[in-house]
């Protein structure tokens, strides 16, 4: 039998992930009693059953029961009963916007405020994220982002690496994205802003894919960028971290960004060890304000 612990932060997406693991086959028991965990692997293990596949969601509705969880797990272990620990985590911010947005009361919370329940959980959580052997930060991850992490882990069994890298053009005239780790100004290269016929197309059009590349600086750029995204990934993974948001900036985020955002992603596509994204957070909204 496969078992499949699935834990997490309230509000990180694990019933949805539950869902999706039982459109992959997985017979799927969510909240299960703590003190019932060695019985039912007992029970699948020892009958003539269909539950070859089953993942089980424990998190702190279990209560004082939590305190049970390193022994099961010891007991599980000493059973010889394989087991992996799936734990979805997201930042503070993302979660108390998300119980608004469901007016939903954290388990924890207790009539004080969202980000005093989140505190406690994470203390709470902490020996199975220490032990997990997936952490998925759905901080960023649309629906079917995760479900294509989840696929890759258990359709696909391919090696997983808990950090998602998400590469973002923007323009400085909008901001910076509040989310950077890493911030590149490429406004140091020509403006096709300023080319005739340019103006209202995008970095993801080949005219001005063309344009930026046709300069030395551009390549240079990349080659550079490349080089220190290689040298950081292994030691940012090895440290724990989970996401990585390398912000790529020009002026108004529609053409230098875009095409050495989209430049970027081509080189580090398919790479090893890392989950890997690309989003355009400014390319439409010179068009939206008529410039």
């Amino acid at each position: 039998m496969k078992l499949v612990i699935v834990t997490g932060m309230s509000g990180a997406g694990k019933s949805t992930a539950m869902k999706m693991m039982e459109d992959m086959g997985f017979f799927c028991i969510d909240n299960l009693p703590i003190p019932l965990l060695d019985k039912l692997v007992e029970f699948s293990s020892s009958f003539r059953t269909d539950m070859q596949k089953v993942a089980i969601g424990i998190d702190v509705r279990n209560g004082k029961g939590l305190t049970e969880i390193r022994e099961k797990l010891k007991v599980l272990y000493r059973s010889m009963v394989h087991f992996e620990i799936l734990y979805l985590d997201a930042e503070d911010e993302v979660l108390v916007k998300r119980y608004k947005e469901t007016r939903r009361t954290h388990p924890l919370a207790a009539g004080e405020r969202i980000d005093k329940g989140l505190a406690k959980e994470r203390k709470e959580l902490l020996f199975l994220k220490e032990n997990a052997d997936y952490i998925i930060d759905t901080s960023k991850l649309l629906t079917r982002e995760l479900k294509a992490e989840l696929e890759k882990i258990f359709v696909r069994n391919q090696d997983f690496k808990s950090l998602f890298v998400t590469i973002l053009s923007f323009g400085f005239k909008y901001g910076i994205p509040s989310d950077s780790d890493i911030v590149m100004d490429v406004r140091f290269l020509p403006n096709p802003y300023y080319v005739e016929g340019l103006r209202a197309k995008t970095g993801n059009d080949e005219e001005i894919r063309s344009y930026v590349m046709q300069f030395a600086e551009a390549g240079a750029f990349l080659d550079k960028l490349e080089d220190l995204i290689n040298f950081l990934i292994p030691n940012y993974i090895a440290e724990g971290k989970n996401q990585l948001v390398i912000s790529i900036g020009c002026t108004g985020g529609k053409h230098r960004s875009v095409t050495l955002a989209n430049e970027l992603y081509k080189r580090l596509d398919g790479k090893k060890g890392y989950g890997l994204k690309i989003e355009h957070r400014d390319i439409e909204k010179d068009a939206l304000r008529g410039k």
